[in-house]
């Protein structure tokens, strides 16, 4: 397996791991690479690793159980259940994130109102619209890598360096809330209004607007989210 030089996550390590369990003929219950292991021979970072593998175990493709190792899963049929299964098992963690999105976020928004420049501005619609374009295709994978984008860039937008790099590393290393939410049904659809909302209030310069659009965007984030969970 040749190691992946200048990754996009989504498209890149995923496929490379579905490729070795499929070419090295894993079967269900084996136990497959250590982390360690996948870092070596893809020679890319452990986050992105980690995130890869967080996105086949949403999907029932992989088990990761800690201290025990990886483990291949029957993925047939399974999807559904073993989300229902990662929502359980992530719960407070997700609620976290977003306790802290809630704080941070509706004022970035605010900020990015009051800041943003025509370049961020065409950032924003940019990547509104490939948000828009693989959400039609039914590319969650992809809709995930987007809505971390918009977020970046929204916080980029603020001018305030220290916000811009915090909001970078939490779409980094701690992707559980964006993972969640865009694989619960009709959240992806849903965030395509939102997205555009929070957009527009920035694009009018309205401080009060865009926090208000961020704040009820993550709310109603976190609702679909637990509802999911409360359903299971």
């Amino acid at each position: 397996m040749k190691p992946i030089k200048k990754i996009r996550l989504s498209e890149s390590v995923i496929a490379v791991i579905k490729e070795m369990i499929v070419d090295e003929k894993f079967q269900p219950d084996d136990k497959f690479y250590s982390e360690n292991e996948l870092t070596k021979k893809l020679q890319v970072s452990r986050s992105s690793i980690r995130e890869a593998l967080r996105m086949l175990e949403v999907t029932g493709q992989v088990s990761v159980k800690q201290g025990k190792g990886i483990f291949i899963l029957d993925a047939s049929g399974e999807q559904f259940k073993a989300f229902a299964t990662w929502l359980k098992n992530n719960e407070q963690s997700i609620n976290d994130n977003f306790e802290v999105r809630l704080i941070i976020e509706p004022k970035a928004a605010g900020r990015a109102a009051e800041q943003s420049e025509t370049d961020d501005i065409t950032k924003m619609e940019e990547v509104c619209s490939l948000f828009a374009e693989f959400a039609a295709k039914n590319n969650t994978e992809e809709v995930i890598q987007c809505d971390r984008r918009f977020h970046r860039i929204l916080a980029g937008a603020t001018k305030n360096v220290t916000l811009h790099v915090l909001m970078k590393s939490m779409t980094t290393e701690l992707p559980n809330g964006w993972i969640s939410s865009l694989y619960t049904p009709g959240r992806i659809e849903k965030t395509v209004h939102e997205h555009n909302d929070i957009l527009e209030t920035i694009k009018k310069g309205d401080k009060t607007g865009a926090e208000n659009a961020m704040t009820r965007h993550l709310l109603n984030a976190l609702h679909d989210v637990n509802k999911q969970i409360e359903k299971n």
